[in-house]
């Protein structure tokens, strides 16, 4: 017994030391990379990925004898490309686009719309570079969240909007709630035939624990310093002035939403949708919500036979324990989204 305690002994010992050398190695990591917060601006060129497909494809329908001539004229043609790019690099000329150009970015929102941080920065770089001529489509898919942060996802897209860039947002799976607040703001919505768009309304639940605690001789003390500043509470006990309070306040940020939906859309009927439902992307176009029903991919589509056709992302580097909760946050957010998505519409 004495041998298997020194032992015990001896594996705490190792297992602290490991412990303790893990913590020094995040610590070190953390404070490496917060000189390195910035992220990165990537652009892609989504005309020449969607031509390298097609002639993939095209490719791949040729017997082996045409493959091999036209793999040859392929690499004569690279050649010849170069060959002038050097020279007129020689001359110093430089080549300029002449098609007009779209933006493409994706908004994936959140509950707590976060990822409104990265918007910012891809709005402003397109702001920087459009052209008279350019225009700017927004993916988005969100089933809205808290109103301050779709509120600033809103006012971001609105910056476009107020230089006169046009806008067009493309709803493939949901835009609801807040996430129809920012699509509203668009020149054009385009939504897939069952694409979940509307919820134009306002929702807040809080559980209250204070019988739980009663009933545990637990008490809770609660103290504010103005009338209104807790109206319900978590754990303490509510009472009906502040749940009229609380009322009133839902009341009055829905109110903010419809005027702010009506003035982006004023031919939306807004006393018709504002009733907190959704509708489905035909439903929508009837109801006057988006302007065309399609999918995000025929739209580009169309797009790319006479522009061209920029992917813009802007790519946050992450801390390493950001790494670790990131996931777990994720993993809430898609479970909260299947909640919802049970709650609220029919199962195929």
């Amino acid at each position: 017994m004495e041998l298997l305690s020194e032992y015990g002994l001896f594996l705490a010992k190792i297992a602290t030391v490991v412990l303790a050398i893990v913590v020094v190695a995040v610590l070190i990591v953390n404070l490496a990379q917060r000189k390195r917060q910035r992220g990165e601006l990537r652009v892609t060129n989504l005309s020449e990925q969607y031509k390298e497909m097609q002639e993939d494809v095209s490719v791949a329908l040729l017997d082996s004898h045409q493959q091999k001539l036209w793999h040859k004229a392929q690499k004569k043609k690279a050649k010849q490309e170069a060959k002038a790019a050097k020279a007129s690099a020689k001359q110093g000329t430089t080549v300029t686009a002449t098609k007009p150009r779209v933006f493409v970015l994706d908004f994936k929102g959140s509950m707590d719309a976060h990822e409104v941080n990265s918007l910012r920065e891809e709005i402003t770089a397109v702001i920087t570079i459009a052209r008279p001529e350019d225009q700017v489509l927004l993916r988005l898919e969100s089933p809205g969240g808290v109103v301050h942060g779709y509120g600033l996802a809103s006012s971001q897209l609105q910056r476009l909007r107020d230089r006169n860039i046009p806008l067009t947002v493309a709803v493939d799976k949901v835009a609801a709630s807040g996430g129809y607040m920012m699509a509203c703001v668009a020149d054009k919505i385009v939504a897939a035939p069952f694409a979940i768009v509307g919820s134009i309304g306002v929702v807040a639940q809080i559980p209250n624990f204070n019988r739980f605690l009663k009933s545990k001789d637990i008490d809770i003390e609660l103290h504010t310093a103005g009338q209104y500043k807790r109206t319900l509470t978590l754990l303490g006990e509510n009472t009906e002035e502040g749940r009229q309070k609380f009322r009133e306040s839902l009341n009055e940020t829905h109110a903010l939403f419809k005027d702010y939906v009506k003035q982006m859309r004023p031919s939306l009927d807004i006393d018709q949708v504002a009733t907190g439902e959704h509708w489905y992307g035909v439903q929508a176009q009837e109801k006057g919500l988006v302007d065309a029903v399609g999918t995000s991919d025929d739209l580009l589509l169309e797009l790319i036979k006479d522009r061209e056709v920029i992917g813009v992302r802007y790519a946050q580097r992450k801390k390493l324990m950001d790494r670790f909760t990131g996931s777990a946050a994720e993993a809430a957010d898609r479970l909260l989204l299947r909640w919802w998505q049970r709650g609220e519409k029919p199962l195929l």
